[in-house]
């Protein structure tokens, strides 16, 4: 019977700056005066995006160095380490937001052992089960532990699928892999006459049979899939490589590699980053590139490289690159297909009717080498988007009121597949479905989906010129089993932001009082820099434009474009002259001020921006507070300086010309 001995103490991550103060200073707090705990700890602040340049021993010294409670950042590098702890305890949704493994490896090599919390997000869970880092939602340990006891490993997978708890006991999935994964079949086509879901339809075709799970898992099973596709990108491939070098030698034998595809799509301004620079940081993502493309060439794998100003002005036009999530739609992805990549908007690739998921680097590691994905099997969750968007209102607005909602803040979403559809969905664009499927990471499903259809179709043959026939299988059909169906009545929408802090923080424009000044205006990333979203701040800045507006003093407007493929479609339609015009700096494609790796970050903490990008968690884009929104909104609020509407500026604009012609006309009244 193994054990968990667990002999430092418990860091309690609380709502009170003093409580954790006093826990680094050395006293032992105990549950009751610990207080509140802190709920949504996103994987930002476990490990922020400068620390992702770190993949081996060093990432120890930096566990919840981005964590903020009161306004501060209490926990300093090496702190946790100092501190002989060896159990965390935190409140709900732990481990939101990006994928990133280096967030329970940081904790794991500082020396925690166990992390309690009242819920998990599930990349992040699975990210910690594949490192061998017990997670448990069980708060009756607390007193257990305090009181000095072992708690046997058993107990503490009890209630996890199989799976999960072998890939535990044996010490994480690269360990359980040389063990038990020695035998992967093709799980034979049994027919099926139950109704099924889309997602399960697709699941069944790709299921893998291996020596511990079989090939028709039900929800909440472990299992394992076969991917059309597997992508990566410079923050997990460094780790990836040094994984799979340390475990299995050089050179690897890597499982189907026409299948892989490796992205540098975060770091083409990192020499403008305000986080890198500021911590002398640039160095170590030369080299995080470096590492990359080294294994790229010694593979022969697919990759794309975004670039600089300076390179994309060298570029003859055959460099054709962007951002993975949307270079993954415009390029690779199909109807049907499974679809796995080392970030949280993998969902992304929904949008075209295929399962698209995030995973952490041991899992990619895993598939690299055997061509099998681990994942436990979801619930599916209906969402139905009845009526019809009132003008100006977007996917970007849609997916905030969802956000918003109490259900889904509470975790109603964690792990589920959301399935989009209803009337206002088909008469969406593929760009506008993807921003639905892109920010089911913020809404805490494993993927987003929607069944393929005339648009698809169209979309495939104008963007890619495939002539795509959608086979009869791929819909869900009438009486599948769902969780839940969530109903959104989109004719009572209008403008959504969310406030700072959280991406479920929305909150209507209109019901919004005092309308905060903005510093920075930014528009792009994988969820805002698809054409659409261009055709969107377009619409803004040219009708700004012809009326002699511009962005003003104080405030900065940036333009990201996603792919190369979105910044030649603005170039051929004329985008760039009016964004010019207004004063905007227009950004190559790159992950860029989204993943705090670029201009548009904030340096301070009384900056405030407004943005389209798809999180604005503690510290996401740089110190300031970032609220989000709409690509209109965006674009408005950096014409008028503060947070407004497109509807609002205009009619703005329109009183303040009343106004002068009232006032000349008196004055000309008035004359002698």
């Amino acid at each position: 019977m193994a054990m968990l001995e667990l002999e430092g103490r418990i860091l309690y991550l609380c709502d009170d700056p003093a409580s954790i103060d006093a826990q680094l200073a050395g006293r032992r707090l105990s549950r009751d005066e610990a207080g509140p705990l802190r709920d949504d700890v996103s994987t930002d602040e476990i490990t922020p995006v400068p620390i992702l340049t770190h993949y081996d021993d060093t990432l120890g010294r930096f566990p919840y160095t981005g964590f903020q409670v009161g306004g501060k950042r209490p926990i300093r590098p090496d702190a946790v380490r100092q501190g002989g702890f060896s159990v965390t305890v935190a409140g709900k949704r732990y481990g939101k937001g990006s994928s990133r493994e280096h967030s329970p490896t940081a904790e794991k090599l500082a020396g925690i052992r166990l992390v309690i919390a009242e819920s998990f997000e599930r990349i992040y869970r699975q990210n910690a089960d594949n490192i061998g880092l017990f997670t448990s939602t069980d708060f009756g340990l607390i007193e257990r532990i305090e009181a000095g006891e072992a708690i046997d490993v058993e107990e503490l997978v009890a209630g996890r699928d199989r799976l999960a708890a072998e890939i535990l006991s044996n010490g994480g999935l690269l360990r359980f892999g040389q063990r038990w994964m020695t035998d992967i079949r093709t799980a034979d086509a049994e027919h099926d006459d139950r109704p099924r879901t889309l997602f399960e339809k697709i699941l069944a075709r790709h299921a893998l049979a291996t020596e511990l799970t079989g090939a028709r898992p039900k929800p909440g099973d472990g299992a394992f899939v076969r991917a059309d596709w597997r992508f990566i990108h410079e923050y997990y491939t460094g780790m990836c490589a040094h994984m799979l070098h340390s475990a299995f030698g050089k050179p690897l034998d890597l499982h189907d590699p026409d299948s892989i595809v490796v992205f540098e799509d975060h770091t083409s301004y990192v020499d403008e980053s305000p986080a890198h620079l500021r911590g002398g940081l640039v160095p170590n993502v030369v080299a995080m590139c470096r590492a990359q493309r080294e294994f790229v060439a010694s593979y022969g794998l697919h990759s794309h490289r975004t670039l600089t100003e300076a390179e994309a002005a060298r570029d003859d036009g055959s460099n054709v690159a962007g951002i993975s999530h949307a270079m993954m739609a415009e390029h690779y992805a199909l109807p049907g297909q499974v679809v796995v990549g080392t970030d949280s908007h993998t969902p992304h690739s929904g949008a075209l009717g295929c399962v698209a998921f995030g995973v952490g680097t041991t899992d990619m590691a895993n598939a690299f080498m055997t061509g099998a994905v681990r994942l436990t099997v979801p619930q599916t969750l209906r969402v139905q988007l009845d009526g019809s968007l009132p003008p100006g209102i977007t996917a970007k607005d849609v997916v905030l009121h969802l956000l918003s909602l109490p259900a889904i803040r509470s975790g109603a979403g964690v792990g589920k597949v959301f399935e989009f559809g209803g009337p206002v969905l088909v008469a969406l664009s593929t760009d506008e479905r993807a921003t639905l499927t892109n920010m089911t990471a913020e809404l805490g499903g494993f993927t987003g989906i929607v069944e393929p259809d005339d648009e698809t179709v169209r979309f495939l043959k104008e963007r890619r010129g495939v002539d795509f026939a959608i086979d009869p299988w791929m819909r869900s059909d009438e009486g599948a089993d769902y969780a839940d169906i969530i109903r959104v009545d989109c004719s009572r929408l209008g403008p959504l932001v969310a406030r700072p802090g959280d991406p479920g923080n929305g909150v209507s424009l209109d019901e919004l009082g005092e309308r905060v000044r903005v510093d920075i205006a930014y528009g792009g990333s994988c969820t805002a820099g698809k054409r659409e979203d261009f055709d969107r701040y377009h619409e803004v800045l040219a009708w700004a434009a012809q009326r002699g507006l511009r962005v003003p003093d104080g405030t900065t407007l940036y333009l990201q474009f996603g792919t190369t493929a979105v910044r030649d479609y603005c170039i051929e339609r004329g985008y760039l002259d009016p964004f010019e015009k207004v004063g905007a700096r227009i950004l190559q494609p790159s992950c860029g001020a989204c993943a705090n790796c670029g201009p548009g970050s904030s340096i301070d903490s009384g900056q405030v921006t407004v943005s389209a990008i798809n999180r604005n968690f503690p510290g996401r884009s740089g110190p300031g507070q970032v609220w989000l929104a709409s690509p209109p909104t965006v674009a408005a609020s950096a014409i008028a300086g503060r947070l407004v509407s497109f509807e609002e500026l205009r009619a703005e604009v329109a009183a303040a010309g009343l106004l002068r012609h009232a006032i000349g006309a008196a004055a000309a009244r008035n004359r002698p």
